[in-house]
C-alpha cells in the first residue's frame, strides 16, 4: 500500500486525535521515502498523551512524521 491509500484509509481517524489539525503525505528528507504527515498544534510528549490520542509510528507499513506546525486560522479572502 502506497503512502496516499494509506493516509485516505486513516486520515478520518486521524483527525480525531488530541492537536491534529491535518494529514497529508511527503517524502522523507533524510531517506527519501514516502511518508504519510501529521500536523499538530503542539507536540506533546508521549507520555502526557492518552493511549488512543498517540499518533502511531507507521500506518499500512508507511512510516508516519509528526510535524508541529502551531495554530490555524482560516484565511478569508477580499472579493
Amino acid at each position: 500500500m502506497d503512502a496516499h491509500q494509506a493516509r485516505s484509509l486513516h486520515e478520518s481517524r486521524l483527525m480525531r486525535l488530541a492537536n491534529v489539525t491535518g494529514v497529508g503525505t511527503g517524502r522523507d528528507e533524510h531517506s527519501g521515502q514516502d511518508v504519510i504527515v501529521v500536523f499538530v498544534t503542539h507536540r506533546v510528549p508521549r507520555d502526557r498523551l492518552r493511549d488512543e490520542d498517540v499518533v502511531p509510528e507507521v500506518l499500512e507499513g508507511v512510516p508516519v512524521r509528526v510535524l508541529a506546525i502551531g495554530e490555524v486560522d482560516a484565511q478569508h479572502g477580499e472579493a
